[in-house]
């Protein structure tokens, strides 16, 4: 296939078809339980390390979206959790040993939902994190490309990928090693993940919307801080979830 602006939007307006049709079910049920942990008093926490870290910003603290909700980031531990600047690194998020302490840095309540993404779903940190969400007893939606994670190995000393322990896969549709345009000498260009990963999240999101609304309640969602009593509307309802949702880097 030709580089071009325009053959790369062609492959992903397709991809985007086809992801949007395939997860369809899915979606769904991602959206039934996150609305019942909303309904319960839950809080989404989203987690996502390299460029699957998008997906956490897209779910978390953002304008049209929900405000029950929480990012967690690799640089959790030196921000939050006193670590030095020196242990961040292309190599952390193949730690397993760093669930742990990121984990315990989150502020988790029973009800609460996890949302992990992963192109690969196959490194140790992500692993290892999806099996103590999943110990600990909560509901766990995670997004992947299944064709990535197929063809690859786990990195996890339990050979599971993180398809392998969640309650809800989502398909993020992106081929193996994410770009999609070839190159006449090897590798490709024009990467997927990031953009099918935010379509999912935000179709989640809107059937959530939906779900609380059919069930009388008003949908706790981010205004712009950007427009006018905009950070009102949310100072407002980020009091109800105080010390459960963090916001920043």
């Amino acid at each position: 296939m030709t580089l071009s602006a325009e053959n790369y939007l062609a492959l992903v307006t397709e991809t985007m078809a086809r992801v949007a049709e395939g997860e369809r079910d899915n979606v769904r049920r991602s959206a039934d339980l996150i609305a019942a942990a909303l309904v319960d008093d839950g809080v989404v926490h989203a987690f996502g390390t390299g460029h699957s870290e998008a997906l956490a910003m897209e779910i978390a603290g953002r304008a049209g979206g929900l405000v029950p909700t929480n990012r967690i980031s690799l640089r959790d531990v030196v921000l939050r959790g006193g670590e030095p600047a020196s242990v961040l690194g292309p190599m952390l998020e193949r730690d397993p040993e760093v669930a742990h302490r990121l984990y315990e840095l989150v502020p988790v309540h029973p009800a609460d939902i996890f949302v992990l993404a992963s192109n690969s779903g196959v490194n140790g940190a992500m692993v290892e994190f999806a099996t103590l969400v999943k110990e600990r007893g909560h509901p766990l939606i995670a997004i992947t490309s299944r064709e990535h994670s197929d063809r690859v190995d786990s990195r996890h000393p339990s050979g599971r990928k993180l398809a392998d322990l969640a309650d809800v896969v989502l398909d993020n549709g992106a081929p193996y090693g994410d770009a999609a345009l070839p190159l006449p000498d090897g590798g490709a260009v024009g990467a997927v993940s990031s953009i099918t990963a935010a379509l999912l999240a935000q179709q989640i999101v809107v059937e959530v919307v939906r779900r609380l609304l059919d069930a009388g309640r008003t949908p706790p969602v981010y205004l712009s801080a950007n427009i006018p009593a905009g950070d009102e509307h949310n100072h407002a309802l980020e009091a109800h979830y105080a010390g459960r949702i963090r916001r920043g880097a």
